[in-house]
């Protein structure tokens, strides 16, 4: 692993503390299970795949989390860089602009800078995975009805951390000698929700 990398993913420089998986449950086996086809090189394509006899929500759940800690930490790195004036508006190039909308502050649709959009997101991501009512962490506890509508905008609301970070701080990506490690974690996110149908291909037409 480069220097650049060591520094990169050794400094928690994510804005949030990671959610973990309890040791001895079966989201931690889970968890185990995709992390060593991942380091065993296995196809992406094939890493993401439901393995036999597990349940699919248990899977995604597992990945979310996963993809929620990664996304975060590749976002701190280039976060001193993404600021106020650099950009004013959350977009990814001139096409694409995104607004921001919750069920309390902003009601409405409402155009953010970056680094406002992305704690936000970032804050209201961790709401979400850590309500047990949405992501029950208890074996044998069911998912709720809305658990797969809220894992979509999750995602699709993470893939725009992507096309942010690809389209206006990949130079600093490249530089940081980070591109590499960045261009896999979208692989293995892109495979993932193509392979569960969890975003709308039109939403992934950015990158």
């Amino acid at each position: 692993m480069s220097h650049a990398l060591k520094q990169v993913f050794n400094k928690d420089k994510t804005f949030r503390p990671k959610r973990k998986f309890e040791p001895g449950t079966q989201r931690f086996e889970l968890h185990k299970k995709a992390q060593a086809s991942l380091n065993a090189g296995l196809d992406l394509k094939l890493a993401v795949q439901l393995p036999p006899g597990e349940e699919q929500n248990d899977w995604v759940a597992v990945h979310v989390v996963d993809f929620f800690n990664r996304i975060n930490l590749i976002y701190g790195t280039i976060s001193d860089y993404c600021t106020e004036q650099s950009c004013p508006v959350m977009s990814g190039g001139p096409k694409y602009e995104y607004r921001w909308q919750d069920e309390h502050k902003y009601r409405k649709p409402t155009a953010l800078s970056a680094p406002q959009y992305m704690n936000l997101l970032m804050d209201w991501i961790e709401v979400q995975i850590n309500n047990e009512d949405i992501f029950p962490t208890n074996v044998g506890t069911p998912f709720p009805k809305n658990f797969l509508p809220v894992v979509k905008k999750i995602l699709s609301r993470l893939f725009r951390v992507f096309v942010h970070v690809y389209i206006h701080h990949f130079d600093r990506i490249t530089q940081m000698g980070s591109e590499a490690h960045v261009n896999t974690c979208y692989k293995h996110f892109y495979y993932f929700v193509k392979e569960f149908n969890l975003i709308d291909t039109k939403e992934l037409e950015p990158l």
